[in-house]
């Protein structure tokens, strides 16, 4: 696999205001014949401590790229430094949903982020490589994708989270490009079934993976959350969930990010004392 990384200078301003490094990698899909960046987020100490840090997956919403996180969330910076782990911002090409499309091949967002990017990122920086280490979560699409991510690679992730997630995509089956990814919901029924993060709770039988979800109380995907907590509750599937004041925007992420960072840095601790 072709792998390069480079280092540059990303959103100077951030830079100076926060002790946090960002480097820019670039990672070489074989899976999708591409170069495809991500942020890595690491903390002001990481250079001259002898031991492995934890990683946060971020994943984007529709119409995102890898350095959303950077340019809409200045707070990371100072909550990778606070919390000392790694963050990194990965890319999921405007509206990938983060899994391996059944219908077209130039999108193999699962393939790349679990057999790829993880391992690159585990090579080239000191991470703990084990799912006591390993943490991903994201807003909208992003959500969708952390989750699903999580619910079906449980020996990489040992801890998800979901932020005004498109839990269950079916409602939505006009919208954000998923008959590109999937077909349509009359056409390609079984694809939209096997791909709604709603449809993959029975995954979670061992109750190994430690979840934080949340959404806002007057955002447009507040239903598919309620039904998700509560078929996980039936289900006896152990999960934070939160409701708080908030539509589906930038604000409420910014503080949603606080209370999901904490929870991560609880989970490691826990993991590793």
């Amino acid at each position: 696999m072709k792998k390069t990384i480079f280092t540059t200078v990303l959103l100077s301003v951030l830079l100076c205001a926060n002790a946090a490094k960002i480097d820019t990698i670039q990672v070489y899909s074989t899976a999708m014949k591409k170069e495809i960046n991500s942020c890595v987020i690491t903390p002001d100490n990481y250079e001259k401590a002898n031991r492995n840090f934890p990683v946060i997956y971020l994943l984007h919403g529709y119409g995102g790229d890898y350095a959303t996180w950077v340019k809409n969330f200045a707070d990371v910076m100072t909550q990778v430094d606070k919390y000392n782990f790694i963050a990194i911002g990965v890319d999921g090409n405007y509206s990938s949903w983060y899994f391996d499309s059944p219908i077209d091949p130039a999108f193999k967002y699962e393939t790349y982020i679990i057999r790829e990017l993880i391992p690159f990122v585990d090579q080239s920086y000191k991470t703990n490589a084990s799912p006591n280490g390993r943490a991903i979560t994201g807003l909208s699409m992003g959500g969708h994708g952390a989750l699903y991510l999580s619910f079906k690679h449980q020996d990489v992730f040992g801890a998800a989270g979901s932020m005004s997630g498109g839990v269950d995509i079916r409602p939505f089956s006009e919208k954000w490009d998923l008959k590109k990814r999937l077909g349509s919901i009359t056409d390609f029924a079984e694809n939209w079934e096997k791909n709604t993060v709603i449809n993959m709770i029975n995954l979670l039988k061992s109750n190994k993976l430690k979840l934080i979800i949340d959404c806002g109380v007057d955002d447009f995907f507040i239903e598919v959350n309620r039904n998700l907590h509560q078929k996980m509750l039936t289900l006896k599937i152990n999960h934070d969930y939160i409701e708080r004041p908030g539509a589906h925007n930038d604000e409420y992420w910014d503080n949603s990010l606080k209370f999901q960072f904490l929870f991560f840095s609880n989970f490691f601790n826990s993991v590793t004392n």
